[in-house]
């Protein structure tokens, strides 16, 4: 029993230790995403006009990306998916994506429909998405950090 503190404030020693590691990384990979973006040109953008971009697509009229940081150079867009939730049909532009906590998903895309497993800490340079759609089939949620160069 710890004296002095209430219930509600008690924070495991692992969770301590796993959320100092998690904004370690998160900060290390903010760095890391910002030097890879900066190195994508991008002239021409893979966007059609008819689809929304992944900030602006949603799920079932609920928004699942936030913005959190844009300016002249990039923007970075935080992408949260709970069991059942997807990413209705988007575009996306050339970006540097990392997984801060991984699952199971449906996507469907020019190739058909597939499913695969998400791991956290993944990460991918793309060029470019001309369209996808994307549905957590798994247990736990999904969130995606994508950095965006402009």
């Amino acid at each position: 029993m710890q004296l002095g503190l209430s219930s509600s404030r008690l924070i495991s020693y692992n969770d301590r230790k796993l959320i100092t590691e998690i904004i370690r990384l998160q900060k290390f990979l903010l760095l890391l995403a910002i030097c890879f973006t900066s190195s994508i040109v991008s002239d021409t953008h893979t966007s059609s006009s008819s689809l929304p971009d992944p900030l602006a697509a949603g799920w079932q009229g609920m928004k699942v990306c936030e913005l959190l940081h844009e300016d002249e150079k990039q923007r970075i867009v935080r992408c949260t998916f709970p069991p059942g939730v997807g990413h209705e049909k988007h575009y996306h532009d050339p970006h540097f994506g990392y997984t801060l906590a991984g699952g199971k998903v449906r996507i469907t895309d020019a190739k058909g429909t597939r499913e695969a497993t998400i791991k956290t800490g993944d990460t991918h340079l793309s060029n470019g998405t001309p369209w996808h759609e994307i549905v957590n089939i798994g247990e736990t949620t999904i969130i995606y950090l994508l950095v965006e160069a402009k």
